[in-house]
């Protein structure tokens, strides 16, 4: 049992650390100051409330046991509401000013570096396999549907595609529903600490980009236009303004919930139609409501970019698109625990070389094709993170970059179920030589 397990107090407690992350960031000298050239503040808003968490002041999920000895699983509902009501409502805000013309003359490199980060999650896992089994052979091993190459190809679904997908690996695979838990905390806290790492990597981002010798003009330009055109729509909001891009972003969040129910409906049950096993399990990703949700989402906010309503990121549409991001920021650092890193090193070390193994492949493109960083960390974090995630990171380089981070996301998870089979075939074969 955590500490606060009421979600209006957790609420405020995450709200306290972000405000805590903004005044300390604003701090023009001193220590701070100097804190936040080496450490972003996203980072930070991250951070806390994994601390809080490890600490056992708040938590994401607890049990309890009630007067007849049964044990009652709750959870908080933050997350949820972050990542259905407030992602959504922040891409539209980020992407009303959008400029698509600009967004595709960001060139190839953008898909490069994601495919890349696609092929690094398929060899990463039968290599981290291959290289753990030589030091801990009962780590990679197990039998039938306890075989711990099952597991993984869970993982391979998550980190190419997103929970769909994931959930799909698990129908084809049958692991072991008794021991999926194992690797559902795998994947939060390996991809949590890689998140971490490329949060990181975005203050020093000048640095990187030098040392891949990377041609970030395409990127300056586009954040050029959208500055030049939010300082020439610049001006103090009004209540009425507020309240219109509030409608906007909300009303269009109502939408997508009611289509995406729908949808997901029509497209479960034809999916389910569908004769063959193996493409039943691809198009598996239709099924989701969270999918079509984020893409009809962001299809509305684009379609609204070529009308009047781009000129509310005069009104300042994109910062509270900023504040949404941040809030979703602290509840996914609310996720993760530190200590438990600590519970299963065996299968913790084999996520770790695994998405070292995507790291690697990555810098070594990003060098040989000259990409800024933004794709690298973008690229990588629409697999592993999904459109959960690689929205947050995109923004942090500037909030009209959000988009990117949506798009590549959403094609994720198209190939994910792909992906995801080809890396467990290899998996296989690594775990039986």
């Amino acid at each position: 049992m955590p500490t606060f397990t009421n979600d209006a107090i957790v609420f405020g407690i995450l709200m306290l650390s972000l405000g805590f992350v903004f005044y300390t960031e604003s701090k023009e000298s001193g220590f701070w100051h100097k804190f936040y050239k080496i450490v972003p503040g996203l980072f930070m808003a991250y951070f806390i409330p994994a601390i809080f968490t490890t600490a056992g002041i708040i938590s994401p999920e607890w049990e309890t046991t009630n007067s007849a000895g049964e044990i009652i699983k709750s959870k908080s509902q933050l997350y949820y509401v972050a990542s259905r009501f407030l992602l959504p409502a922040a891409l539209v805000l980020m992407t009303l000013s959008i400029d698509l013309k600009a967004i595709f003359n960001l060139g190839s490199k953008a898909l490069i570096m994601f495919f890349t980060g696609t092929i690094g999650i398929i060899i990463g896992g039968p290599i981290a396999i291959l290289l753990i089994s030589v030091f801990s052979p009962e780590t990679v091993g197990g039998a039938d549907f306890d075989a711990v190459w099952r597991g993984l190809s869970t993982l391979a679904g998550s980190w190419i595609g997103g929970g769909a997908n994931q959930t799909a690996m698990l129908e084809i695979y049958q692991y072991n529903p008794a021991k999926y838990g194992g690797m559902v905390f795998v994947d939060i806290v390996v991809a949590n600490i890689w998140m971490a790492i490329l949060l990181i990597g975005i203050g020093k981002k000048d640095r990187i980009n030098k040392w891949l010798k990377a041609d970030t003009s395409a990127i300056e330009e586009l954040k050029e236009k959208v500055s030049n055109f939010t300082k020439k729509v610049k001006r103090n909001p009004s209540l009425t303004d507020i309240m219109i891009m509030l409608s906007i972003a909300f009303g269009t969040v109502s939408f997508g919930h009611f289509a995406a129910g729908h949808l997901s409906s029509f497209f479960k049950d034809l999916v389910a139609g569908i004769g063959s096993e193996t493409w039943r399990n691809i198009f598996t990703f239709l099924g989701s409501s969270f999918f079509w949700l984020i893409s009809i989402s962001t299809i509305i906010a684009i379609i609204l970019s070529f009308t009047k309503a781009k000129n509310y990121e005069g009104a300042g549409a994109s910062k509270f698109g900023s504040v949404f991001i941040y809030i979703l920021v602290a509840t996914i650092g609310m996720k993760m625990d530190l200590a438990l890193i600590f519970d299963n090193l065996g299968l913790i070390a084999i996520g770790i070389v695994w998405m070292t193994i995507h790291a690697v492949l990555l810098i070594v493109v990003a060098k040989i094709i000259k990409a800024p960083y933004f794709f690298l960390a973008v690229g990588s974090q629409a697999n592993v993170g999904g459109a959960a995630s690689a929205p947050i990171v995109a923004s942090a380089f500037h909030p009209s970059l959000a988009t990117v981070g949506v798009l590549l996301a959403v094609f994720g998870y198209a190939i994910g179920t792909i992906g995801a089979i080809l890396c467990t075939i290899l998996m296989e074969i690594s775990a039986t030589v």
